[in-house]
């Protein structure tokens, strides 16, 4: 249904999969290129940043960008960390990251959230995040500030909770938009998982019903583009840059948390 409303009004989107779903249905992800969408890496198999050591993030990295790039016959250039889970703690993900060819990274979420975040962190538009290995191209979650608190409200349970027609007027007022949405977020009929605590159901399943009505009254009224474009309309040279140290502890130019 994604596709479908995407094709329908012409608008190109960014699809950020999981290895282990190419190798299991790589037709679909094929398609996903074929469409004339871009495909970009959100890990092998939906492991938290933050719970990996450098050694086995790099190897996660590295596998499902091959064999992503092995199932489009393309490059994937984009990636987008499972939860956002690249935190303050984990600064040595970007520098992995840049050294495995990524150019292009959407993982900076610049406030507080559940699986990790960067609560501190300046920047809710695209920026350069300099490594010892290279610099990536950084495309942030964009943020609105509610009663003196920055708040996400474009993607997953946020897109899903506020109302629509706020949600259009805060992205018609917000000169950079980044969102983001999983399959499941537009799908009512999905079963509902047990065990889950109150907050945490209601944060999994509010919404599920007018998501994509409220997607396709976005997408006709606002155009929208992929990584590949966006990167396209950055005027990169004035853009801002952060530099990530290679050292985690005690160093003032990493990144906040």
């Amino acid at each position: 249904m994604i596709l479908e409303a995407l094709e329908q009004l012409d608008q190109p989107a960014t699809f950020f999969c999981l290895g282990w779903i190419a190798r299991k249905f790589p037709k679909e992800i094929r398609k996903i290129a074929e469409l004339g969408h871009e495909v970009g890496s959100h890990s092998m198999v939906h492991s938290l940043v933050y719970r990996q050591t450098p050694a086995a993030f790099a190897d996660e990295v590295r596998e499902s960008k091959d064999l992503l790039e092995q199932v489009i016959g393309g490059r994937v250039r984009a990636y987008r960390a499972p939860g956002f889970s690249i935190t303050g703690a984990t600064p040595w993900a970007f520098d992995i990251l840049a050294s495995q060819g990524f150019e292009i990274d959407s993982s900076v979420f610049p406030a507080p959230r559940a699986h990790g975040g960067l609560p501190g962190f300046d920047h809710a538009t695209p920026h350069w995040i300099d490594t010892p290995s290279g610099a990536l191209k950084s495309f942030p979650m964009n943020t609105r500030k509610i009663a003196g608190q920055r708040l996400v409200f474009t993607g997953g349970g946020y897109f899903r909770l506020i109302p629509g027609f706020l949600l259009e007027r805060w992205v018609g007022d917000t000169a950079y938009v980044m969102t983001y949405f999983h399959p499941r977020d537009f799908d009512p009929g999905q079963p509902v998982l047990e065990g889950l605590s109150a907050i945490r159901r209601f944060k999994a399943y509010v919404g599920l019903r007018g998501a994509l009505p409220k997607l396709e009254r976005l997408l006709e009224r606002y155009q929208f583009t992929d990584l590949a474009g966006a990167d396209r309309h950055v005027d990169w040279a004035a853009a801002p840059r952060v530099f990530v140290a290679d050292e985690v502890h005690g160093d003032p130019r990493c990144l906040p948390d």
